[in-house]
């Protein structure tokens, strides 16, 4: 592959998000996960835990003279994450800070392992985001075929129920969260930028749960806690407030937007596609355009959360 490792003994650490487990070792300094990634302590499974890991992920130094070929691109400002794949079919992600690579993810074919190759002498800062990245990346299309999502949506709890705020970027997700919590008694922020869903069949009947996650955006909200999902609202920002039902195709069409994954592998693929129609016809879906106001806060809660009573 042509990476220069650091021969040491790497230091493991397990988490269990959203009931799956998930392995990371690292050789890149005792105390790295302790003291820079906090947002994983509520997720740390001490006990001795029998089940198959999601995935495990080698976090190393090294160099990369590894070549791929480019498939789809994130930039948001100034943060870029570049997938690719190599000729033996590797996915690779390439994490860059204003234009400068902190880390290279290369996953095995099934995703059940991957290596994160990062510079040595680089910022903390610049370190957390690959290491994080690396891990929120391997998490949302390892678990994709087993009826789990990771959302790009803020969420909260009320009335011990979740729901997800929906919309592309600078919708007002968060904007809307906080109304809830200053104006709706009862309101707690559950996750402000990535919940994770997840949908299982009991004995027939489908149980659709929203759990909190160790990836927050620029809100710090780390919790453990799971809900019953009661409902999600797609926003729209508009000079009134006025909430509707969507059903069937359009309920389906809200939701796809707003997961990650990566659709062009058709496993992955597959199992998100199940998933989005499995919450589109167990989970009532909303579209609410509105002002940052109260007023549409309270038309929310009382819409979304009269689907309970």
């Amino acid at each position: 592959m042509g990476f220069v490792l650091k021969k040491t003994d790497l230091h493991l650490c397990r988490y269990k998000v959203a009931g799956h487990l998930i392995e990371v070792s690292q050789n890149i300094g005792d105390n790295f996960f302790t003291e820079y990634m906090d947002n994983y302590i509520p997720f740390v499974e001490n006990r001795g835990e029998t089940d198959e890991c999601l995935f495990s992920l080698a976090v190393e130094y090294g160099e990369s003279v590894l070549e791929y070929t480019e498939e789809l691109r994130q930039d948001e400002d100034g943060a870029l994450i570049i997938c690719g794949v190599t000729a033996k079919q590797e996915s690779v992600f390439d994490f860059r800070l204003s234009n400068e690579a902190v880390g290279l993810l290369v996953c095995a074919v099934d995703y059940k392992s991957a290596r994160l190759f990062v510079p040595r002498n680089q910022k903390q800062s610049a370190l957390k985001f690959a290491v994080n990245n690396a891990i929120m990346v391997l998490y949302a299309i390892a678990s994709a075929p087993y009826d789990t999502a990771l959302f790009h949506a803020a969420a909260v709890s009320y009335n011990n129920r979740g729901y997800l705020f929906l919309g592309v970027s600078g919708t007002g997700k968060s904007t809307h969260a906080q109304l809830w919590l200053k104006h709706i008694a009862g309101t707690d922020l559950l996750n402000d930028d990535n919940p994770v869903v997840r949908v299982y069949d009991e004995a027939g009947q489908v149980r659709v749960v929203v759990y909190g996650s160790p990836w927050s955006g620029k809100t710090p909200c780390y919790k453990n806690q799971e809900f019953v999902l009661g409902g999600f609202v797609l926003l729209s920002q508009a000079p009134h407030n006025k909430i509707a039902r969507l059903r069937g195709v359009q309920a389906f069409a809200a939701l796809v937007p707003c997961i990650s994954g990566k659709r062009w592998e058709r496993v992955i693929a597959d199992g998100l596609h199940k998933t989005e129609n499995a919450l589109a016809m167990n989970v009532p879906v909303w579209y609410l355009e509105c002002l940052p106001d109260e007023a549409a806060a309270k038309l929310c809660c009382k819409n979304v959360s009269a689907e309970e009573e």
